[in-house]
């Protein structure tokens, strides 16, 4: 939930508290979010879950919009008691090496608070024509392992096959972005297709908030990824309606 500083207030994030209550009760492991989430978001249930201090970032009002910038630290999330901090590197654009040396730092850090790292890691910029071919999303996936991230969080490329090689080219966890609003059954197939290839799991953020059901389909999700249900059995488990969104 790190949209609010790249794009505003979306509906769905509006109301911290409501949306952070909901997807943990529908079995989310995590919510990621900047300094906000951490400030403006109680939980009151009895369900444990980790919380993900995004360190970088921009807006969409800046003339670059795949150059990410530190904007929090890992003190700031020692002080938070996250339970792990993220970065979003984008490689491909002229902005890339600084991202790169932003990430290395940051690993470092994380290594001396013992602080788990997650990276984004996505082809994207003036040098990249296709963000979800295979050989793009292999070797950003393997950067970011190769600079010390715990996971790595990347584009999904299309089939499981070549999810495959990604996967097995990176030697920590990957798990794939939502990417695109997508309908209920596309993005539980999504996720389905990620776990049969080797990936650890998702990181879905407009298509879980914005959707009518954030609980049901949450549950969803966690009942394919954890317990590697079919889709038809996780959609009557949750008790989702696929009409709509």
């Amino acid at each position: 939930m790190d949209h609010g500083l790249t794009v505003g207030p979306l509906r769905g994030i509006n109301d911290y508290h409501k949306i952070v209550e909901m997807v943990v009760d529908g079995g989310a492991n995590a919510v990621l979010g900047h300094t906000a989430l951490f400030l403006h978001s109680k939980y009151e249930g009895d369900k444990n879950f980790g919380r993900i201090l995004h360190l970088s970032g921009n807006s969409d009002l800046s003339p670059n919009i795949n150059y990410k910038v530190i904007v929090n630290s890992v003190m700031d999330a020692v002080k938070f008691g996250a339970d792990a901090v993220s970065v979003h590197i984008n490689i491909g654009n002229e902005d890339d090496s600084q991202m790169l040396e932003d990430l290395g730092e940051i690993a470092q850090e994380c290594r001396e608070w013992s602080m788990p790292l997650l990276a984004m890691m996505y082809p994207r910029g003036e040098n990249i024509k296709d963000e979800f071919s295979v050989e793009n999303v292999r070797k950003v996936a393997r950067i970011g392992a190769e600079l010390g991230a715990d996971i790595v969080k990347t584009n999904y490329t299309g089939s499981i096959d070549s999810f495959k090689e990604v996967v097995e080219g990176c030697p920590v966890p990957v798990i794939i972005a939502g990417g695109t609003e997508r309908n209920i059954k596309e993005l539980l197939q999504l996720t389905k297709d990620c776990i049969e290839a080797g990936g650890a799991g998702v990181s879905f953020g407009r298509n879980i908030f914005q959707s009518r059901d954030p609980i049901a389909l949450t549950r969803a999700i966690s009942l394919i990824v954890h317990q590697k249900y079919s889709i038809s059995d996780a959609i009557s488990e949750a008790q989702l309606k696929i009409e709509g969104k």
